[in-house]
C-alpha cells in the first residue's frame, strides 16, 4: 500500500463539521421532530436521556468522527481523489457502501418505521459527501 499523508487538521474539520451538521440535522429546524415520531420518543424521553450521559455520547461520537475522516482521507490519497466532484463521489460511495447497507440491515431488525433509517441515512450522506469534499480538497 502506498505511503501517504493525512492533513490532521483537515480531519479535525471534518469531524467538527459533521458534529455541527448533525446539531442542524436533528434539531428542530429539520428533523427533530420525525426523528422522535420514527424512534417512538416523547420530549420527555429526550431530556431523560440529555440528564443521563449525554457528554459522553457528544465525546465518543467526535472521537468516531475523527476516525472516519482519517479513514476518508486515507482513502481519498490513495483514489487520487482531488476536486469536489471526485470527493463527492467518494463520499457518496462511502454511504453507499458502507454507512446506508449497514444501516438498514441494522435497521430491518428494529421494528421501527423505515423514517427512522431514511432521517439517519440521510445525516450520513450528507456528512460523508462533505468530508469526502473536505478531504479531497485539502490533502
Amino acid at each position: 500500500m502506498p505511503m501517504t499523508h493525512v492533513n490532521a487538521l483537515a480531519a479535525l474539520v471534518a469531524a467538527v463539521l459533521t458534529i455541527v451538521l448533525g446539531a442542524v440535522w436533528y434539531s428542530p429546524v429539520l428533523f427533530a421532530k420525525q426523528w422522535m415520531a420514527a424512534q417512538g420518543h416523547t420530549p420527555e424521553a429526550l431530556e431523560q436521556m440529555k440528564r443521563k450521559g449525554m457528554v459522553r455520547a457528544y465525546a465518543v461520537s467526535f472521537l468516531c468522527y475523527l476516525v472516519m475522516a482519517h479513514v476518508v482521507a486515507l482513502l481519498a490519497s490513495y483514489t487520487q481523489a482531488a476536486t469536489f466532484a471526485q470527493g463527492l463521489w467518494l463520499g457518496f460511495l462511502l454511504w453507499l457502501g458502507f454507512a446506508a447497507t449497514i444501516g438498514l440491515t441494522s435497521h430491518m431488525f428494529s421494528l421501527k418505521p423505515i423514517a427512522a433509517w431514511v432521517i439517519d441515512a440521510g445525516y450520513q450522506l450528507a456528512y460523508l459527501l462533505i468530508m469526502g469534499v473536505v478531504l479531497a480538497l485539502w490533502r
